[in-house]
């Protein structure tokens, strides 16, 4: 046993240093857990923030000018009022998302009882703000017209009043929530990643021969490969954690970080696994790459990360139990965001211990079949 310990742990640095001559690796590396982390966070498709909108005013009346002042920041830019040969301009070279032009007489026809139209172009091309922000300057025209119309604030008083109170993440903070669930996916993405390259760089580079006449075995390689990248996806995970979630972003961490990383590392165990086995899949890089789209994509997606698992039909919901990023986004969401402790998170660390041992195990015979045909 204590030759395997051994023999692991060197073939774990041999490991750590061909990464550390990778410079491509280690850009992509600092790349997703620090600008990756950061962009996507503050750049989440529900969130409407600063959006570009100009005002075609032919009325100019008090409603009009009531109008464009309740476009206000952080939701939209302060509002630009342009003439009608400069819209079109405009929205082609990307200026404005939203054009609103309100007509002559117009608070004239509202004071009338008449039904006059108002007209938004939208610059579909930006499809997040477009479909975002056009219900919103909807319900603001027509909030404004409103109170325009009975010139007073009028609200109806329900016979039910409904207190909403949102736990965890009190302002709603679509960074808060992003921001964690990015550095999940990250987790799971660079372990099959490393690994999986780490094989195949060395079948192209002719290593696998080397370590052939060597006393190591199969299993010793495959936990060198895994140990090794569990040790970087953990320590970035850690500083992006620490320094872009908590730092830059200033997401408050409910839970245990020691507890969230002993989950990453079962997580990490079972997605370098599949790395591997991939890799013993595909005959070179490119291959593993493409295996690597078609893998990760999904295992994201399904998850529950992106989308709640709840939406999704009952059929995808059970076979993604079978996925281990599944049960990672549980405890990921659960420790992170809500505090939970071992006591309610144990399902899952033990459906991803149980996950990673039969993917563990399938690598490691397909591995073994690999390393017989080069022999």
């Amino acid at each position: 046993m204590r030759q395997f310990l051994t023999n692991t742990f060197r073939l774990g640095i041999k490991e750590l240093w061909s990464l550390w001559r990778d410079p491509t690796m280690l850009v992509l590396i600092v790349y997703v857990f620090t600008v990756g982390v950061y962009t996507a966070a503050t750049a989440m498709p529900e969130t409407l923030h600063n959006a570009p909108i100009a005002i075609v005013d032919e009325d100019r009346s008090p409603l009009s000018q009531r109008i464009a002042s309740a476009l206000y920041p952080p939701q939209f830019s302060p509002p630009k009022v342009i003439e009608w040969p400069q819209m079109d301009p405009g929205m082609d070279e990307g200026l404005y998302t939203f054009v609103l032009v309100i007509p002559s007489h117009f608070q004239r026809d509202v004071l009338a009882g008449r039904s006059p139209q108002i007209q938004l172009n939208v610059d579909a091309t930006r499809m997040s703000q477009a479909f975002v922000g056009s219900g919103y300057v909807q319900q603001i025209v027509m909030g404004e017209v409103s109170e325009f119309a009975q010139r007073h604030r009028a609200s109806a008083i329900p016979q039910v009043d409904l207190a909403l109170r949102a736990r965890f993440n009190p302002a709603l903070e679509m960074s808060w929530f992003g921001g964690l669930v990015e550095i999940i996916n990250h987790i799971a993405m660079l372990s099959i990643i490393l690994s999986g390259a780490a094989l195949i760089r060395e079948r192209e580079h002719g290593t696998v021969e080397h370590l052939l006449v060597m006393p190591v075995t199969p299993a010793q390689i495959m936990l060198a490969k895994i140990w090794s990248t569990g040790l970087v996806v953990l320590l970035a995970a850690w500083v992006s954690l620490t320094f872009v979630v908590r730092g830059l972003l200033h997401v408050p961490v409910s839970g245990s970080v020691p507890l969230f990383l002993v989950g990453s590392a079962l997580c990490v165990f079972a997605t370098a696994s599949m790395g591997i086995f991939m890799a013993t899949v595909a005959r070179n890089m490119p291959q593993f790459g493409m295996l690597m789209m078609l893998t990760i994509m999904p295992l994201q997606m399904l998850s529950g990360g992106s989308t709640p698992r709840e939406s999704m039909p009952d059929l995808v919901q059970n076979i993604m139990l079978a996925a281990p990023t599944t049960h990672f986004v549980q405890l990921g969401q659960a420790i992170l965001f809500r505090g939970a402790g071992l006591d309610v998170v144990w399902p899952q660390f033990l459906g991803l211990l149980l996950i990673g041992a039969v993917l563990f195990a399938l690598s490691l015979q397909r591995f073994r079949k690999t390393i017989s045909q080069m022999a």
